[in-house]
């Protein structure tokens, strides 16, 4: 007997649904609210090293597919989120009870504040939770629609593109590597959070400095 699809783990999307299962997340992580919890990193890199023939496990997929659904997925969700939020975002996320949500919702609007259009929003989509209420934050906010598609293309396209080209090359390098997986992910997810992180930090701290 299959085991039941999880939703929150990459491996299970995978075997159940295939490329298509990374277009199916990508696009309800980016595109919609309720979509913060899901996986988008972690399936990424999952599936760049399934696409590898050194990949132990039952799961071979395609990289041309992955990426194809990748970046669909990762561009089509946020261009969705968008326009939910400019029929009505604010009033959606003011409505939500997550406190993850809130706070990501707090941190969008803090990129959006302190770096621009569009270095917020390709710094967004490193970020779990960020990536998922920039988009519709943008609406709210007025973002220029030709700015917001410019710039969520280019960032959208980075990071699908990127998380899953580094799951095949260490795949690829080390054979056997999916063996280690879940602490691979939770190393790679931690450390391309940093940067963004010390970035908001040090602008926090300049912005406080000069409100003194």
């Amino acid at each position: 007997m299959a085991a039941a699809l999880n939703p929150l783990d990459a491996t299970s999307l995978l075997s159940s649904l295939g490329a298509f299962g990374v277009f199916l997340v990508l696009f309800a992580e980016t595109g919609l609210l309720i979509g913060f919890f899901l996986p988008g990193d972690s399936l990424l890199f999952t599936a760049g090293l399934l696409c590898t023939t050194s990949a132990t496990g039952k799961v071979h997929l395609s990289l041309p597919l992955v990426l194809l659904a990748a970046v669909a997925g990762a561009l089509v969700g946020a261009q969705t989120g968008f326009l939910i939020g400019r029929r009505g975002g604010r009033p959606l996320l003011a409505r939500s009870r997550s406190e993850h949500l809130r706070r990501g919702a707090a941190r969008a609007e803090e990129l959006l504040r302190s770096y621009g259009h569009g270095k917020a929003i390709v710094l967004a989509r490193f970020i779990p939770v960020v990536r998922t209420v920039l988009n519709p934050m943008a609406g709210a906010l007025d973002v220029p629609a030709k700015v917001f598609t410019l710039w969520q293309v280019v960032g959208g396209s980075v990071w699908a593109v990127g998380v899953t080209v580094a799951g095949y090359a260490l795949g690829s390098t080390i054979p056997g590597v999916d063996a280690y997986l879940l602490p691979i992910i939770a190393v790679i997810v931690v450390v391309s959070a940093v940067p963004v992180l010390l970035e908001l930090r040090r602008n926090r701290r300049r912005r406080d400095g000069g409100s003194s």
